[in-house]
């Protein structure tokens, strides 16, 4: 349900509001939503070891930061290209279904990878083709997980599993890590990979065996042409949908190429290793499990605390560019996290209750693809400035576009609103805050 920008304020699509009951962990007590956040959480913790091994794989095959970013932009291209296709998919056929084969083809790519690896054979372009079949597999499994959601827990409490999704997610990324920093300069990369092919064993058995009559109604759209069309002409009538994406477009593109930057921090900057690049994402995952967490107790999605986050992770990744120590950056990094998170949670459950079910995957599927699909564009152009200039100005200009976007956002939000920027002098009041323009003209 859309709202104004407060209970005060004259309506506007500015905001998205939906109550959340039960406390900050309420999702987990649906038996169903147990079962699917239990087998996440072990494929979540794979996929981050696989992530960060994959990363340092490819650093210690070319040396190359770009090289980094060419494998991560290899596995959202297919997200760009093809993203709002799996979206259509996704709204035509069952998702728990589609899960089921999306799950395994997941499994079988980072078994493949782990083949390779544990053979000695492993060559650059092997990685590079194992991350484009993830990022095909992702174009159909990304849509159908967001909006399965919502057939597990129910309107009331989306907010809150979305939250408690992306908790998950964090969670793992503290486990993940710091278990392929071991592996890697133990046994080798390739068990991290294998161990990531067989976790996805778990949100499988959690699929075979949920409940199908305690799922809310699904609704599927038959096949027919111009859905897609559709879809997008859906998105471009609705404020409220177009900002949040557009916001999320240039956070994702150039904000959020972290694998770029910390191998090249932790290799170059700082003289670590492997180890530091795991104590990096640690803390990043720290901050962002926070983020999730607090987000979860919200009981509201505002789009004005999108635009605050956006503005403020943008200038925090603009100082940790300049830290002079590590440890001053490896502090910033978990603010970082935090409001990383909150941005892509804002957006993600803002975006989500505003549309409408029978339009909720080709809604999420241009969410995703404008999010993670950007990264081809964002990645090799923030690596390629990492190589160049030095990877303090590749993430200042990451920082600094965030902060552009989300000041640019804030404003069209404010415009679409009839809002206008008030100063008050005044003591104890607020200094600056926006208000609507029939406010601003009774006042003068």
């Amino acid at each position: 349900m859309s709202t104004g920008p407060g209970a005060d304020s004259a309506p506007a699509p500015t905001s998205t509001h939906e109550s959340t009951t039960g406390g900050t962990f309420s999702s987990l007590k649906i038996r169903n939503y147990r079962l699917f956040a239990t087998g996440a959480v072990i494929s979540n913790t794979g996929t981050w070891m696989s992530r960060i091994t994959q990363d340092w794989l490819v650093l210690s095959l070319t040396g190359s930061a770009t090289a980094v970013g060419i494998t991560t932009a290899l596995q959202f291209l297919p997200m760009l290209l093809f993203g709002l296709y799996g979206g259509v998919i996704a709204d035509r056929l069952p998702k728990r279904q589609i899960l089921l084969v999306s799950q395994a083809m997941l499994g079988l790519c980072g078994i493949a990878l782990a083949a390779l690896t544990l053979s000695g054979v492993v060559e650059v372009w092997h990685v590079y083709l194992v991350a484009f079949l993830l990022g095909i597999v992702t174009v159909v499994d990304n849509p159908a997980r967001q909006s399965f959601v919502s057939e597990m827990v129910g309107p009331a409490q989306l907010r809150n599993a979305v939250s408690l999704n992306s908790a998950n997610f964090q969670s793992a990324r503290l486990i993940g890590p710091a278990v392929a920093g071991v592996l890697i300069t133990t046994v080798g990369s390739g068990w991290a990979f294998l161990l990531n092919g067989l976790s996805f064993l778990a949100p499988l058995v959690g699929l075979l065996m949920m409940r199908t009559n305690e799922l809310h109604a699904s609704v599927t759209v038959p096949r027919a042409k111009g859905q897609l069309r559709e879809g997008l002409a859906y998105v471009r009538g609705r404020p409220e949908l177009v900002w949040p994406i557009v916001l999320v477009g240039f956070v994702g593109t150039f904000g959020f190429n972290f694998p770029i930057w910390l191998t090249a921090f932790a290799d170059e900057i700082f003289d670590g290793g492997a180890g530091m690049y795991s104590f990096f994402n640690i803390l990043m995952a720290a901050g962002s499990l926070a983020g999730a967490l607090l987000s979860a107790r919200r009981r509201s999605s505002r789009l004005r605390m999108l635009v605050a986050a956006g503005t403020a992770f943008g200038l925090l990744e603009i100082a940790a560019s300049l830290s002079p120590t590590v440890w001053l950056f490896s502090i910033l990094l978990v603010p970082i996290g935090m409001l990383g998170l909150t941005t892509n949670i804002t957006a993600n459950t803002s975006v989500q209750m505003a549309a409408d079910p029978e339009m909720r995957g080709r809604v999420m599927s241009l969410y995703m693809m404008v999010f993670a699909g950007g990264t081809p564009v964002g990645a090799p152009i923030v690596g390629w400035i990492s190589d160049t200039y030095g990877a303090r100005t590749g993430f200042a200009a990451g920082g600094a576009i965030s902060v552009i976007a989300a000041l640019a956002v804030g404003f069209a939000l404010a415009r679409v609103g009839g809002l206008r920027l008030k100063v008050d002098l005044r003591p104890g009041r607020p200094h600056v805050r926006f208000v609507p323009r029939e406010q601003l003209a009774t006042a003068a």
